[in-house]
């Protein structure tokens, strides 16, 4: 066995065990059965969102992170790619963590659920509220995302 393969074999494993613990956090299974899916109505899928958007920028960091790693630890890549790709995860690392801290401090404030999402220069932010959001309540979820990542577009949308 040769190192790509051993590396192939790790990147699976690790792989699974990230499946096995974001299926551990959201406390179902990792299989579904299908008479569930059938069961499933619209509300519950909306209650859901929260949980299916965090769970897919889980599924995207965990394949994009090894993917930009390979091309940095290739001896054969260009250098100019490298660097890209080490700016691409750095990013990529960055921003996942400041939409954490983002959730965390807005469930600190004492939003129910919420979900963030940054691109290069813009934030999206979804709060879980019956109640549309005071000014005052939007002023103070600008004023996180602001503090945590210095972007100022912050566009604040509401679910239920």
């Amino acid at each position: 066995m040769n190192k790509k393969q051993a590396f192939i074999i790790a990147t699976l494993l690790v792989l699974i065990v990230c499946a096995g613990i974001l299926a551990t956090k959201v406390n179902s299974p990792l299989y579904v059965d299908s008479t569930e899916i059938q069961k499933t109505d619209a509300s519950s899928s909306k209650s859901d969102f929260f949980t299916e958007q965090k769970l897919k920028r889980e599924q995207r960091y965990a394949t994009d992170v090894p993917t930009y790693k390979t091309i940095i630890d290739d001896p054969n890549a260009a250098k100019e790619t490298k660097e890209t790709m080490a700016k691409k995860l750095q990013t990529l690392t960055t921003n996942n963590t400041n939409e954490q801290k983002i959730e965390a401090a807005l469930q600190g404030k004492g939003y129910e659920d919420s979900f963030c999402q940054i691109s290069e220069d813009k934030v999206m932010v979804y709060v879980k509220t019956a109640e549309k959001l005071t000014e005052k309540q939007t002023k103070d979820i600008k004023n996180i995302v602001l503090g945590i990542t210095k972007i100022k577009d912050v566009e604040i949308a509401m679910k239920q």
